[in-house]
């Protein structure tokens, strides 16, 4: 079996939006959805209906995605708002972030799981702070492709000039950060140039619209293949008629090719056997790949149970009690010096305790702010951690799955924080 050929046919791409305020991220979105045929007639007709409400000429893309009322009175994107859409080729999860300096944790939210960002630029003002700051946000959560898209070059009378200039300007900032792919793009999304349809007001770029950009973007290299790793969420042990004997531990991939006959060791306990079957409702699987959900078995009765992780013998996380992270703190309250958290790693959740803030970023300057180590809401801060048992890790920017973790306040049970492994 060729896995690559299996790995390049899961069609799903997850991307995110950034940018400015009125930089025409949700008309961008809308417009692709518009364009390429992905609404509903209801959806259509009660767009419609709002846009002739608000004296608008046409439909009003951006209401597509502005789904809350708040969003549609103002005008803006206050929450991640997502949007689902399926081309012949490719589905497709849009996650549509606010531009707000105060929502940076709703960015860091709907880029988590993201395949590539789509960081929006005004034709008319050029790289801004918010450019920067979306762009170390992507950079830091390491999402393998960033599309810059110079959005309202119908207002720049579709100049070169200013397209060129812009991505000079992003290119001095972009180098000092961690980004494997960019890509960079002129279109006007009111009027559709080089989203759905090439434009032909912009002759002289020769590169492929949007969409087809998505479309073709090479993402089966982005999930981790080398390192196995299966944390396990639950036990089954049906009882039931031909499955009497029957134990099998269910879960996700987070990354790595698993198949029968493999060796692998259970963490923590450290107990060692062979993979016997790997499991789904539709029958057995020669192999396993990130992001399946199946059930696998061993030649060994092993006692095991939410939380382990399966892997492979000769390629083992790491075991750690207490480790260094990069957080972005979620909350509205700030964090309190030395107070227990639970920590989700995983299928894992135990305790932890923020241990250490060694420094926060100002993310408008990349300048590390040592004195201050108050954590406030959508702050992103290097910290320690230290948690009651170890947990098996990886660092974020070789697993994204095994090297993330949330933190929940004990008292309300909210999620307090997100952070990354380093």
């Amino acid at each position: 079996m060729n896995t690559s050929t299996q790995i390049d046919k899961n069609q799903l791409l997850r991307f995110t939006t950034a940018g400015s305020v009125d930089d025409g991220k949700s008309t961008l979105i809308g417009r692709l959805l518009y364009d390429s045929k992905a609404i509903f007639e209801d959806q259509l007709q009660a767009v419609e209906n709002t846009s002739k409400r608000k004296g608008h000429d046409g439909v009003d893309l951006a209401l597509f995605t502005d789904g809350l009322r708040d969003e549609r009175e103002q005008g803006i994107t206050i929450d991640v708002a997502y949007r689902y859409f399926t081309t012949p080729r490719r589905k497709f999860i849009i996650a549509d972030t606010p531009g707000h300096i105060q929502y940076t944790r709703n960015m860091v939210t709907g880029a988590s799981t993201a395949n590539a960002a789509l960081i929006l630029v005004d034709a008319r003002h050029g790289v801004i702070e918010q450019t920067k700051r979306h762009a170390f946000i992507a950079s830091l959560l390491q999402i393998p492709h960033i599309i810059v898209c110079i959005n309202k070059m119908d207002l720049v009378d579709y100049s070169e000039d200013v397209y060129e200039n812009i991505i000079d300007q992003f290119e001095a900032f972009s180098s000092k950060l961690y980004v494997k792919d960019i890509e960079f793009l002129p279109i006007s999304a009111l009027n559709g140039d080089n989203v759905v349809n090439r434009s032909e007001n912009m002759d002289w770029y020769q590169g492929a619209p949007l969409l087809h950009t998505l479309e073709h973007m090479h993402i089966s290299s982005d999930i981790n293949k080398i390192d196995a790793r299966f944390p396990v969420q639950t036990v089954l042990r049906p009882q039931s008629d031909g499955f009497i004997d029957y134990r099998g531990y269910a879960g996700r991939v987070a990354s790595g090719i698993l198949r029968p006959g493999d060796d692998v060791t259970i963490l923590p306990s450290g107990f060692t056997s062979v993979i016997k079957s790997i499991d789904t409702i539709d029958g057995e699987l020669e192999e396993a790949y990130a992001p399946m959900s199946v059930s696998i078995t061993l030649e060994d009765d092993i006692d095991i149970s939410r939380g382990d992780m399966i892997v492979r013998t000769n390629n083992k996380p790491q075991a750690l009690q207490e480790f260094d992270a990069m957080l972005c703190w979620l909350n509205n309250d700030p964090a309190r010096p030395r107070a227990k958290y639970t920590i989700m790693h995983t299928s894992n959740e135990q305790k932890a305790m923020i241990k250490e803030v060694v420094y926060k970023i100002d993310i408008n300057s990349y300048n590390r702010e040592e004195e201050d180590k108050q954590l406030n809401m959508n702050d992103i801060s290097r910290v320690k951690i230290r948690t009651t048992r170890p947990l098996m890790i990886d660092e974020y920017r070789d697993n994204r799955i095994t090297g993330s973790f949330v933190l929940i306040d004990d008292t309300t049970h909210e999620t307090v924080a997100a952070g990354m492994i380093i």
